[in-house]
């Protein structure tokens, strides 16, 4: 681990040091904070019992299937719009409202709409993180050199040549921090889409234990989305580094 990981690990355990302090000196009932040690007891149980995995694995589902979903649509759509201007013009003040418009007002007209299940959540999170990548890919697509541009025209380079080899690969970059992006706000999509028509998730069991007044539960549930969201993004970081890697025979000739 490089020493900027160690700082951050030293962060989280005297966080967490402090609230355990807070709550044992202040005797704050567990209704209103519950210590750390009551979550990681609370969490424990709902791991070794079997209980919360349905419920990882159901919410991890409908965010996987809407990053496919909506990373499919956005990288696609990106590279219409980046492509086209005019299209662009046309088109971006519609993709613009489809984010402006509160996801929470759309939740309930998607369950009318694609009925109960996981169908509507894997919409809801598709329609939340498919725009950091249209956008970043459309950009990046905009941006590119414009001497490297004419290099690929005089070598008379088709469309699609040019689109793959250059315009992709130098905004690789921008494409893969909206990527990143997209990972975060797909979690953030299907809790809160499973807050309004889920009967199992994450999100629907932070609903129910709201109702039962079970607040270590519910904390429990959100460290579990935390560390989710976490092992997503590093493997999206992952996934960067190995994309962005230079070949080995590439490397090789630098060496040489």
């Amino acid at each position: 681990m490089r020493r900027e990981h160690w700082i951050s690990v030293v962060i989280a355990v005297g966080f967490i040091f402090l609230w355990e302090a807070w709550v044992s000196m202040a005797q704050t009932s567990a209704l209103v904070l519950p210590a750390p040690s009551v979550v990681a007891q609370s969490l424990w149980q709902g791991l070794t019992s079997g209980y919360l995995w349905p419920h990882i694995a159901s919410t991890t589902r409908a965010v996987v299937l809407g990053l496919l979903l909506g990373g499919t649509v956005g990288f696609v759509g990106g590279m219409v719009l980046g492509e086209s201007a005019r299209l662009r013009g046309i088109l971006m003040p519609y993709v613009v409202i489809s984010q402006v418009v509160p996801k929470l007002a759309l939740a309930p007209l998607f369950i009318v709409w694609f009925g109960f299940g996981t169908l509507p959540i894997v919409v809801m999170t598709a329609l939340i993180c498919f725009f950091p990548l249209l956008e970043n890919t459309a950009t990046s697509l905009q941006q590119v050199d414009p001497q490297r541009l004419e290099l690929f025209r005089m070598l008379r380079a088709s469309r699609w040549q040019t689109l793959w080899q250059l315009k992709i690969r130098t905004g690789l970059a921008s494409i893969m921090a909206g990527v990143r992006v997209a990972v975060v706000l797909a979690w953030v999509g299907a809790v809160v889409a499973e807050f309004i028509g889920a009967s199992k998730g994450l999100g629907a069991l932070i609903i129910a234990a709201q109702g039962s007044m079970d607040t270590p539960l519910m904390f429990a549930v959100l460290v579990l989305i935390t560390v989710l969201g976490l092992v997503f993004y590093k493997f999206a970081e992952w996934l960067e580094r190995r994309l962005l890697q230079p070949p080995l025979d590439s490397q090789k000739k630098v060496e040489k």
